[in-house]
């Protein structure tokens, strides 16, 4: 995200928010790559022959982001935050619907989603297992539970973390340590599933 001004990105926020023409289209322009950026790195590593492309995942997102009603994002943190939830949602819902598919059950798939096109993967499995076991962890620890979401469903760095949650990145260092341990102590238990 070093890519982009921030006080571009944070007055485009504001225009976008007043309804300006052309506001979204610069907006889209300005963020596109960074949210690019974010979806390449969490599909990455995830298993082949899959549906669901970057692209695809950045689209969707960013359709979510501007539909909102309420797009009181204070500034290009606070929408790089939005974003990284929204992918979140996006991508459980992907699972849940590839899942649901291979089970034999006649789940409508999301429009925006072309999930016969050839791509990069998400590990369904994990992805829905690593949902369940974070849900618990943002009951005991919602800070905790922001960096995980940020680091693994958005592929932030530390720093960039440490700039959306506005703590210090010895902080996001902590806090993703111990929510490592956290989850994988809930996913080895299997009470992640």
């Amino acid at each position: 995200m070093e890519s982009d001004s921030r006080g571009d990105i944070t007055e485009l926020l504001a225009a976008v928010r007043l309804g300006k023409a052309d506001a979204t289209a610069q907006l889209a322009e300005r963020v596109f790559d960074n949210l690019r950026r974010i979806a390449r790195g969490r599909l990455r590593h995830e298993r082949p022959h899959h549906t669901l492309e970057p692209t695809e995942l950045v689209n969707e997102v960013f359709m979510q982001l501007v539909a909102q009603s309420d797009r009181n994002w204070q500034n290009r943190s606070h929408f790089f935050a939005v974003a990284a939830q929204l992918m979140r949602r996006v991508l459980i819902d992907y699972a849940r619907t590839v899942k649901a598919k291979k089970r034999g059950g006649v789940v409508g798939r999301p429009e925006s989603l072309d999930l016969e096109a050839p791509g990069q993967a998400v590990n369904i499995e994990e992805l829905l297992s690593v949902d369940q076991a974070l849900k618990r962890l943002e009951e005991i620890d919602p800070r905790q539970g922001r960096v995980v979401e940020l680091r693994y469903f958005a592929g932030m760095t530390e720093e960039e973390v440490a700039e959306v949650l506005q703590v210090s990145v010895r902080t996001v260092k902590r806090d993703w340590n111990m929510a490592r341990s956290f989850l994988h102590d809930e996913m080895s238990s299997g009470s992640a599933t």
